[in-house]
């Protein structure tokens, strides 16, 4: 198992207690955490970069680096005892963003074999495909990466676009480049980092796009998300219901049955469930919908569960990066000692490392002593559902009013993108 870490590409690591692999190789699978470039290092794009050496790839550094490591596996592994035909990779939030890209870049075809995203996304977005050097090519990324590489290289002082003005940019320090991860030229300012980059060499299309062309190889995936990821002004920057609501145009009546079937959710709550669905649980069945599609095995899920002691807190469910250290049965690493993981949690913790374990070794989550994980069908639609008391439950997602209404609203994706969405 190859682990992708999160951190919007900008921050993380692939060491650390939280992610070791202790409890895998308790299940005989071998981990392998990787690190990429981050930042400006790993996702940049400048004029005159483009124009040196064209026949070089260039722009998304990041992915580079994890195709790399992939290569890298499938010389070496088997001297660590590891199969090189049977690698799954797997990853969170930006991670999972990269198993999506990994999935789509035709120079990391036939380096893995099973497929992992937690809170991944699926759909166009959140963290992928900016055009290289088209302005207003794309609705959702309107200021290409190019452009961006212009506005920083402007914060410097650097007014040429041309081989002089990159030769002053690779005069700067790797401080002012990284520039504590500064995404923006101070507050409201142009923005000064790209994110992903589509290039149109190395990153050829979205993974979006390649779903619904079914371009995606025809392996096993699991993918989902946590029940409440991220509140407040994420997606959109709507302060009430009704004007959140109103966004959806002629589905308002449908979302407000939906998101708020009774009429007395607490903002806060509703638009914590909108982002969570928009930007992960709607995308996350997207994707899974196109594998069932090309006839490979899908098995989705939702992590709810939050530790009493956190339930005032988190009062509308497990927020993002909360099933990770459940994954890696870490728990105490993440939490410290003086949080001790209760026998429920312990549990759970080891339950869904067999899941993954299981699935990289076969395909199939499932296995003796584990609630059933049900294989993801259009027809019935089950997931797997850990619930806010930590019970793990195969059944109907209960998510599926909400997610169908925001499928609608992203087939109408450009006009409600003009209305804040």
């Amino acid at each position: 198992m190859v682990w992708i870490h999160g951190g919007a590409f900008v921050g993380g690591s692939g060491s650390g207690a939280g992610t070791a692999g202790n409890a895998f190789a308790k299940q005989g699978v071998i981990l392998m955490t990787i690190n990429y470039r981050l930042g400006r290092l790993g996702h940049f794009a400048f004029p005159a970069l483009s124009q040196e050496h064209p026949e070089e790839l260039k722009g998304s550094y990041a992915y580079m680096d994890q195709i790399a490591a992939l290569k890298w596996i499938q010389k070496n592994i088997a001297a660590f005892g590891g199969d090189p035909k049977n690698v799954t990779i797997f990853g969170f939030s930006a991670g999972g963003v990269s198993v999506h890209s990994l999935l789509s870049i035709p120079a990391a075809r036939g380096l893995f074999h099973k497929v992992i995203s937690e809170s991944g996304g699926g759909r166009d977005g959140v963290l992928t495909g900016r055009p290289m050097r088209q302005e207003n090519a794309d609705p959702l990324y309107p200021v290409s990466a190019e452009t961006i590489g212009i506005n920083f290289a402007r914060k410097h002082k650097i007014e040429s676009t041309d081989a002089p003005g990159l030769a002053k940019l690779r005069a700067l320090s790797v401080e002012q480049i990284v520039d504590g991860g500064q995404e923006t030229d101070g507050q409201g300012g142009p923005r000064t980092y790209s994110g992903p980059i589509l290039d149109g060499k190395l990153v050829v299309e979205t993974a979006e796009s390649a779903y619904k062309a079914g371009r995606q190889p025809g392996i096993p995936i699991i993918i989902g998300n946590c029940s409440a990821e991220i509140g407040g002004p994420f997606v959109n920057t709507s302060t009430s219901k009704e004007a959140l609501f109103s966004l959806f145009g002629e589905f308002e009546a449908e979302a407000k049955a939906a998101f708020d079937p009774n009429g007395d959710k607490e903002f806060a709550e509703v638009i914590t469930k909108f982002n969570t669905d928009w930007a992960w649980g709607e995308p996350g069945r997207m994707t899974a919908r196109a594998f069932v599609a090309k006839g490979a095995p899908a098995y989705l899920f939702q992590f709810g569960y939050v530790p009493a002691a956190m339930q005032a807190r988190a009062r509308y469910g497990a927020g993002h990066g909360s099933d990770v250290s459940f994954v890696f049965n870490t728990l105490n690493a993440r939490w410290g000692a003086q949080a001790e993981a209760t026998a429920d949690e312990k549990e759970l913790a080891n339950t869904m490392n067999i899941y993954w374990a299981n699935f990289a070794k076969t395909g199939n989550p499932n296995g003796k002593g584990l609630p059933v994980w049900p294989l993801y069908t259009t027809q019935k639609e089950e997931i797997l559902d850990v619930e806010l008391s930590g019970k793990v439950v195969g059944k109907p997602d209960p998510r599926k009013a909400r997610l169908n209404v925001i499928e609608k609203a992203f087939k109408l994706r450009a006009t409600l993108q003009s209305r804040g969405i």
